[in-house]
């Protein structure tokens, strides 16, 4: 911007400069040939009065002379009378017998021509530069000689020094005024164009609070608020904008699913962090790459090769194993095209569906299997009672015998129909428990106490250990059921002979922990993580032949997520099992 002020200001000031001295220059010519000339009409009037004093006495040496000495004197020139054949008869400068003849003199011959008598030359006589103005001398209308003035150039040479020291003194003042002047007017515009500069700068470098002064209202003025308004506008844009790229990437990266964006060239150019979660990979490393070099499924890879060739949109569900684990999605895949129809990349979303998948498997395991618990009572009740209708009822034996058989497979079917329906209610989202200040040490004494005739038909040690302070908020009802299933559990699966530890421990101050281990047959690692499915039994025939529904360890974890605690199992075929629950202190009902 002082570029722009020296270029601005030296521009003025040049053209001032040249204007300036272009009218100097002609001004004082002007003056300069102002004065000439009045000097030439002083001289031509002066030598015109003077001829007509001269003509009266008529053209006498010895008159002349003195003539021209008067004359000389008052006019304070130099006065030179000349005969007609241009011999001189009368000098004011020197003695004129001595002087040459004059009648070649450039004033005289232009006299005789009939020019203006008018000359400025270098006189050799008196050594100086004169003006000369010769005139005829007249009697009678005939000329009888000729009379000169001279008068010396250095009057004019002062004069004319004085007009250009004059002109150059008030043009230099002038010029020095201007200078400030126009320094001044420079700064007054130059300095808001320099703000509105150094803003239009700042919002060019992405500042969008930057403002500029207003001053006047003229166009530089116009100017500075407009910028304004353009900041402004700017500041809004990029806050609106900045707030939708916000929302925008917080949609995309907490989205439940995961997103691919993959431009034309193939290289994926977005990724989002759910599919961290699906690739069990750091995903961040596959921007900029292409997708076929990072993506090692092919599946996944084939879905994406049909966008970019068809150019529509793909659905499919596809399943590939991520760490030990077959996950399952369902991809979509559609061409991301500009509104001129030219496809710009496509977009790949995948919804995670194991889940799903996982609960579609359980609903058909859960049919079959209450299809299959079902259907083995009432085989059996319905094959009995046959039997009964065809005979067997009337010999006393059998009745006896089959009447029992009906009798116990009907109370198997009534626990299985009664632990599906506990189930269902646990399940239920209006299920709630009914919460009060419960001694959990009070409740296992009583289980313990009400399965130890059990434990002690097959010969098992029923031991419990209790310490600390086992009071929590809870369901009585509801903890008791937990601890039945789980004892009841250990001595289903402990041969005879075979120990069974109840440990309570209430020393912590976060949590209460209820521990039943067995030296039972144990449980598979394979098998650990399936024991809480609906079902699901380690020993199907024992289990079965016990009377158990393959429920019980189900109903256990909704009712222990139910109280806000967790379970957790550790078990080693052959060595026994350990059912470990911790119930929460400090929890919002």
């Amino acid at each position: 911007m002082h570029r722009l002020r020296f270029k601005l200001v030296l521009s003025v000031l040049a053209i001032t400069m040249l204007v300036m001295a272009g009218l100097g220059f002609v001004t004082g010519h002007i003056y300069g040939d102002h004065y000439e000339n009045n000097m030439k009409d002083r001289l031509e009037k002066e030598a015109h009065l003077a001829s007509d004093l001269v003509s009266k006495d008529g053209i006498d040496p010895i008159l002349s002379q003195r003539q021209a000495e008067i004359i000389s004197d008052r006019l304070d020139a130099r006065v030179t009378i000349i005969a007609l054949d241009g011999t001189v008869v009368g000098e004011s400068s020197t003695d004129p017998i001595l002087m040459e003849n004059h009648l070649d003199r450039p004033e005289i011959q232009e006299l005789i021509n009939g020019n203006d008598g008018s000359k400025i030359r270098y006189s050799t006589t008196v050594e100086d530069e004169l003006l000369y103005y010769a005139v005829g001398v007249k009697q009678d209308n005939e000329t009888i000689g000729y009379f000169r003035l001279g008068l010396s150039t250095d009057r004019m040479s002062e004069m004319t020094q004085s007009i250009w020291t004059i002109i150059s003194i008030c043009f230099t003042l002038a010029f020095v005024i201007i200078v400030f002047i126009t320094y001044r007017l420079a700064n007054q515009m130059i300095e808001p164009i320099e703000n509105a500069t150094s803003v239009a700068i700042e919002l060019a470098e992405g500042n969008f609070k930057a403002r500029t002064f207003e001053g006047n209202q003229d166009e530089i003025g116009q100017l500075s608020k407009s910028i304004n308004v353009l900041a402004y506008n700017l500041e809004q844009l990029t806050r609106r904008h900045q707030a939708q790229k916000e929302r925008m990437e917080t949609l995309i990266e907490n989205m439940g699913s995961g997103l691919i964006l993959i431009n034309t060239r193939g290289d994926i150019s977005l990724i989002n962090r759910t599919c961290q979660l699906i690739f069990e990979e750091n995903t961040e490393l596959w921007v900029n790459q292409l997708y076929h070099d990072v993506i090692r499924h092919k599946e996944l890879i084939k879905i994406i090769q049909n966008v970019f060739i068809t150019e529509k949109r793909q659905r499919k569900q596809i399943s590939f194993p991520v760490l030990l684990e077959i996950r399952h999605f369902d991809v979509y895949g559609a061409p991301v095209v500009s509104d001129s129809g030219k496809l710009k990349g496509i977009a790949l979303v995948l919804h995670d569906i194991t889940e799903l998948k996982k609960l579609e498997q359980v609903r058909k395991d859960f049919v079959a299997n209450v299809s299959h618990e079902l259907k083995t009572p009432v085989t059996s009740i319905k094959g009995f009672t046959e039997t009964l209708l065809d005979g067997a009822m009337h010999t006393e034996e059998l009745r006896g015998k089959f009447l029992g058989i009906i009798y116990k497979e009907s109370e198997r079917l009534q626990g299985l129909i009664h632990d599906l329906l506990e189930l269902s209610r646990i399940e239920q989202q209006y299920f709630k428990l009914n919460w009060q200040q419960t001694n959990v040490k009070a409740i296992i004494e009583d289980v313990v106490v009400l399965l130890r005739d059990k434990a002690n038909e097959k010969k098992i040690d029923l031991e419990l250990i209790t310490s600390g302070d086992c009071s929590i908020k809870g369901d009585p009802e509801r903890i008791k059921q937990i601890a039945i299933n789980l004892i009841n559990n250990g001595i289903t699966y402990t041969q005879a002979g075979g120990k069974i530890l109840v440990t309570l421990d209430g020393d912590s101050d976060e949590n209460v922990m209820l521990q039943v281990r067995d030296t039972g047959i144990g449980i598979s690692e394979s098998e650990l993580p399936r024991i809480f499915e609906r079902f699901y039994r380690v020993d199907r025939a024992r289990s079965r032949n016990s009377g158990g529904t393959g429920l019980g360890l189900a109903i256990v974890k909704h009712l222990v997520e139910a109280h806000h605690g967790r379970i957790s199992v550790e078990s080693e075929p052959g060595k026994g099992t350990a059912f470990s629950i911790f119930f929460s202190r400090s929890f919002e009902e």
